[in-house]
């Protein structure tokens, strides 16, 4: 389809000012302000609070704190009837302060409201957060939007990025930069075409960023590390995201990615916390999903490449082993290892009645990686008939 020719429009519309960006913890003493400052000029509010479970909470909670101000909410489960009664009570102002889900991201126009608040802003993608602070500022008064994060959170990087990013670009036509650093983040999609999203290609997309940061590394002269560190699991394990759990397929194929990107027990730890915010506790299936990723990376760094189960037995895959640590897993687990050292070396290991093969596969990298590790009591199979997974 070739490259595409692109323009940039950076010439201000008359009389328009930048929105005032702020990124703090959430304090809702300073929200509270915020609030009332933009009641005194006679404008209106958004509170963008993304979680339709707790939507009617929140909007109590901002009820209390600024009692005189009159406050509504909408989001996408309601009825058409519903909605658009709240947006005529918007519009003729009749509401002051509605607090929301992203429906208000596109087609919305009120240009008496010109302060945004944001709740848990480290959990938007940077062209959404752009998208959605342009809510604001469309008429000649200078809107203001804080995006908050919880108190005492520690963010990641990539959260920690993008939140600097739309902090620093507010001026017009930084819409251009904000892409262009949200590529930097993110990663780019198809270079030569059209293509920016997928279904299959999406469950591909880890690999290709770390192709193309390889190839970046290699320009720049840096080591590129070898695609044989990575290690493959195929046990049988419920391991993926029920539908149930999370309809969206987009929001479902990001959390597959984010799941793909897990190198620790923090890094688990964060993702399992976002997904109990967002759509309640995790399926077991999802928490076998997190458990693989960890086991894949810990496996990898052992230098092991595959890992198969067939019926109740483990395969690890290995080009050499390290005969003291083997020696050590053999006595820890008395006649239910053996190691072939023939052309495809590899390590067997048995499972123990009512083992799962997850926690089979933690005593034994922990015994291979030389941690004084005691075997786990035998954990239930989870109801159903497993699934075979390959991560």
């Amino acid at each position: 389809s070739g490259i595409r020719d692109m323009s940039v429009i950076e010439e201000a519309p008359r009389d328009r000012h930048p929105v005032q960006t702020y990124v703090l913890e959430h304090d809702e003493a300073v929200l509270a302000e915020a609030i009332r400052r933009e009641l005194r000029r006679g404008g209106q509010v958004y509170y963008l609070h993304n979680d339709v479970a707790t939507i009617e909470r929140v909007t109590e909670r901002v009820r209390e704190k600024v009692p005189e101000a009159k406050v509504g909410f909408g989001h996408g489960k309601m009825s058409e009837q519903q909605l658009s009664e709240v947006w005529r009570r918007l519009i003729e102002q009749e509401i002051d302060v509605l607090v929301c889900t992203t429906i208000i991201e596109t087609g919305v126009d009120v240009p008496n409201v010109n302060t945004l608040i944001i709740d848990n802003a480290d959990r938007m993608g940077l062209a959404q957060l752009h998208q959605i602070r342009g809510r604001v500022g469309r008429s000649s008064r200078r809107a203001y939007a804080y995006l908050t994060f919880k108190r005492n959170k520690v963010l990641s990087e990539v959260a920690q990025k993008r939140l600097t990013a739309i902090r620093q670009f507010t001026e017009f036509g930084s819409g251009f930069k904000i892409a262009m650093r949200d590529m930097e983040i993110r990663g780019a999609g198809n270079i030569l075409g059209g293509e920016q999203h997928g279904h299959m290609q999406a469950v591909g997309y880890d690999m290709y960023l770390h192709l193309l940061s390889d190839a970046v590394k290699n320009a720049k002269g840096e080591k590129v590390r070898g695609y044989g560190e990575e290690c493959l699991v195929d046990v049988q394990v419920p391991a993926h995201i029920p539908e149930s759990y999370i309809p969206d397929l987009s929001q479902r194929l990001d959390i597959y990615r984010r799941i793909a990107d897990v190198r620790t027990r923090e890094d688990a730890m964060d993702v399992t916390d976002e997904l109990i915010d967002r759509f309640g506790d995790p399926p077991e299936s999802v928490d076998g999903l997190l458990r693989v990723a960890l086991l894949r990376n810990r496996a990898s760094q052992l230098g092991i490449r595959e890992i198969r189960q067939q019926d109740s037995t483990l395969f690890l895959y290995r080009d050499a082993f390290d005969m003291k640590r083997v020696g050590a897993l053999i006595a820890a687990m008395r006649g239910r290892v053996m190691l072939n050292a023939g052309a495809k070396p590899y390590v067997s290991v048995r499972l123990l009645p009512g083992q799962t093969p997850l926690a089979a596969l933690e005593e034994t990298l922990g015994l291979l990686s030389g941690e004084k590790t005691s075997p786990p009591a035998a954990k239930k199979q989870s109801r159903g008939q497993p699934s075979r997974n390959s991560v």
